[in-house]
């Protein structure tokens, strides 16, 4: 057998089909969804880097959330858009990796962030008086320090082991590069990666999805025993969380069962539309629940369209 035959040079991506006309209609809304997805999320990044008031953790959490919006979507939308218009679909071996390897990670640092936004509704919720000595911005550092190496480097781990087995294929039933999909071309047993990818998998997104879940439950518990007022604010405050977290969730346990799944048990428009969800929806989402939710960050954002439209009308 050659080593192309072990090493294959490309992998073909096999859910992409000829619509013929169709495909500028696919490529237009898709392209329209990237552009939403840059501009959402950059209206909240310059809006809190700029404004000196949002300079708190709550905030700057939410800023690294579009980032990893932005980073996620920028590893897949670019080749997908392409692919899209393409009559062949084939990704190189290194590009694919690139591309496994930055919506994994995507997928961990965003359960990781979410996960120390309950931590610090938490504090701010249920120990209000040691916020400010818990939640200083050495500990915010140190805490975007963790859920930025801890992800990178399991998920390197992970891929480290799918890049040096031999593969005895090249066709992925996806329309993107995952990790399972290409360890089930190996030649070789698997058994190796099959365990690391469940410890990763339990270490980077189930054990945060507990933290999450365990922190809300303290919160509602706090609030349980409070004043109506006092739960009226704290809810307001954790309603966007939540409703983040929930999205993520349900996207997230999606494209998981899907790439457990053997290709024949699932409809390919059924894998398309829930692979697209994942990548879609919770970078749109963000910006759009905290930017228009968070009264905060929509007053400045309000104000400095106005001061842009005056503006424009004493130019004009």
């Amino acid at each position: 057998m050659s080593n192309n035959s072990l090493n294959p040079l490309y992998f073909q991506l096999t859910l992409f089909s000829d619509y013929g006309p169709l495909k500028y209609l696919f490529f237009s809304l898709c392209l329209l969804a990237y552009m939403t997805i840059i501009s959402a999320n950059a209206v909240i990044i310059l809006t809190v880097f700029l404004e000196k008031s949002l300079h708190q953790p709550m905030y700057i959490f939410i800023c690294c959330l579009s980032l990893n919006s932005l980073y996620g979507s920028a590893g897949f939308f670019p080749r997908f858009l392409m692919d899209i218009l393409s009559d062949t679909h084939l990704i190189s071996r290194p590009f694919c990796f690139i591309q496994m390897y930055v919506i994994y990670t995507y997928a961990s640092y965003e359960l990781t962030i979410l996960g120390i936004m309950a931590y610090d509704r938490f504090v701010a919720i249920c120990q209000p008086l040691h916020y400010h000595s818990k939640m200083t911005f050495r500990m915010v550092r140190h805490l975007l320090s963790f859920a930025v190496l801890s992800p990178a480097f399991a998920c390197g781990l992970c891929l480290y082991l799918t890049v040096r087995l031999p593969l005895c294929g090249n066709k992925l039933h996806r329309i993107l590069c995952s990790n399972w999909s290409v360890v089930r071309l190996s030649c070789v047993d698997m058994t190796a990666n099959n365990i690391l990818g469940r410890i990763v998998t339990v270490t980077t997104i189930f054990l945060p999805l507990l933290f999450v879940l365990y922190s809300y439950l303290r919160i509602l518990l706090v609030c349980s025993r409070s004043s109506s007022e006092f739960r009226g604010k704290a809810l307001q405050t954790c309603l966007p969380h939540i409703l983040t977290f929930m999205t993520f969730s349900f996207s997230l346990f999606c494209e998981l069962s899907l790439s457990r799944l053997e290709a024949h048990q699932v409809n390919p428009f059924v894998i398309v539309v829930l692979s697209l969800e994942f990548l879609i929806i919770p970078p749109i989402n963000n910006p759009l629940v905290y930017g228009l939710n968070l009264p905060q960050i929509r007053g400045v954002v309000f104000s400095s369209c106005i001061k842009t439209s005056h503006k424009t009308k004493t130019i004009i």
